[in-house]
């Protein structure tokens, strides 16, 4: 069986939660073999990431390279190919730098490549079959694809949930010397950093979160006031924002804010990876749409089927009414 990776994400020394995602996809493709974690970057705060870990993963492949020190895709499928054996398996989050790195190093490497993966189902021998979604989450598509000269793999955001396993006891290898110099035609200029807004949805542990089934301005009322109840705020998909119900500084996803909420109601968001893209820590996820089919169910710890125009009010009274027999 071919050597299983997963390339890591961190910054400012934080771990992204699609390190333990990553863990549970590796596991599905080979229960026997532990998957290897690839990190890269450089200074105290790459070792620290290495260590933390360790807790998790049996072996963390370390690429320390003062160029590596801003996430340069260019600069680390170099990198990369100077160090996975032949025939690899690379998982990575199916996120803005991961969409960036895997389909260039799938040609590197001269593996497989699929991405945006929902489910994983190893067959006999090569075979691996993988579900991910075509024209906007509307269909399924059941991939059969022959790993036997590697793949690599990009994993959506929340479709694989952290699993509790036991201390891994991990030990860091420094793989640092076996990249050479590394030189891109691109560079790190500057991070810009989102607007507040009077609301921070990143300090919240309840979002109520509505999508373009919201329908029209007027209909924000209605999320508020659910929001209102439950001691939440209101956020939102790209959809609200480019048709300015809503401020940026609401907008949940890869082109908008990263939110760790213990709760997330999703109402009328259909569940494209660029908004899942934002969800981190694994929140307990309630799906509100009328569609059946939409992608959002795929994630969802409870979907409910319904008109969220009739349903959210009615949630709203509910909420009041249990509030007045408890005091």
């Amino acid at each position: 069986m071919a050597r299983i990776f997963a390339y890591i994400t961190h910054r400012a020394g934080i771990i992204d939660d699609s390190a333990a995602e990553l863990l549970t996809a590796a596991n599905k493709i080979d229960p026997a073999a532990p998957p290897t974690a690839i990190v890269t970057g450089c200074g105290a705060e790459l070792d620290s990431v290495c260590a933390s870990l360790c807790a998790s993963y049996a072996e963390v492949w370390k690429i320390s390279d003062e160029s590596l020190a801003y996430p340069n895709a260019e600069l680390i499928r170099k990198a990369l190919v100077e160090v996975l054996p032949p025939g690899s398996i690379v998982l990575a989050a199916h996120e803005h730098f991961g969409i960036d790195l895997a389909p260039g190093l799938s040609i590197k490497l001269g593996a497989v490549f699929a991405s945006d993966l929902l489910e994983i189902e190893r067959t006999e021998g090569s075979l691996l079959k993988v579900v991910r979604q075509e024209f906007g989450g509307q269909v399924s598509a059941h991939v059969q694809c022959d790993i036997s000269s590697g793949a690599v793999l990009t994993i959506r955001p929340g479709a694989f949930k952290a699993l509790t396993t036991s201390p891994a006891n991990g030990q860091v290898v420094d793989k640092s010397a076996e990249v050479g110099t590394l030189t891109a035609g691109r560079r790190y200029l500057e991070t810009v950093v989102a607007e507040t807004g009077d609301i921070d949805i990143t300090k919240h542990n309840i979002l109520v979160s509505i999508g373009r089934g919201i329908q029209e301005r007027d209909n924000v009322a209605i999320a508020q006031d659910l929001a209102d109840a439950l001691g939440a705020a209101v956020s939102c998909s790209r959809p609200v924002v480019d048709a300015k119900w809503l401020e940026k500084s609401r907008q949940v996803g890869s082109s908008g804010k990263a939110v760790k909420p213990k709760v997330y109601l999703a109402c009328g968001i259909s569940g494209a990876f660029q908004h899942l893209a934002g969800l981190k820590g694994n929140p307990f996820i309630i799906a509100i749409n009328k569609n059946p089919k939409a992608p959002i169910f795929q994630v969802a710890d409870v979907g409910i089927v319904d008109d969220l125009l009739e349903l959210l009010p009615e949630l709203t009274n509910k909420i009041h009414e249990m509030r007045k027999v408890a005091a």
